[in-house]
């Protein structure tokens, strides 16, 4: 918890310089999900489920820098989206 709580604080003080840097390295890491998940041998749901969730959490942290919600909102949507996509590149990679 502390760990958040410092990372939360550096975003609060450079949150328009650190929301540019994330979306371009978070959408990439959502790129490469959607890419694995894409690739897999999954059968036509459970691919378009992890897809669907994948895009929405993407798109939902764009949404919130374009929307310019608080800062706590837009970190915990990086967080979320950074670490699905992230479980899902290790799922798919083991």
């Amino acid at each position: 918890m502390k760990l958040y709580n410092e990372l939360l604080e550096e975003f609060k003080k450079g949150q328009m310089g650190y929301a540019a840097i994330a979306i371009i390295g978070q959408s990439c890491i959502g790129s490469v999900a959607a890419m694995m998940i894409l690739m897999s041998d999954l059968s036509k749901v459970p691919l378009l489920v992890l897809l669907f969730f994948v895009t929405i959490l993407c798109m939902a942290f764009n949404g919130a820098i374009l929307a310019q919600l608080k800062p706590k909102t837009t970190f915990n949507l990086l967080v979320l989206s950074v670490l699905f996509s992230g479980a899902v590149i290790s799922i798919f990679l083991l």
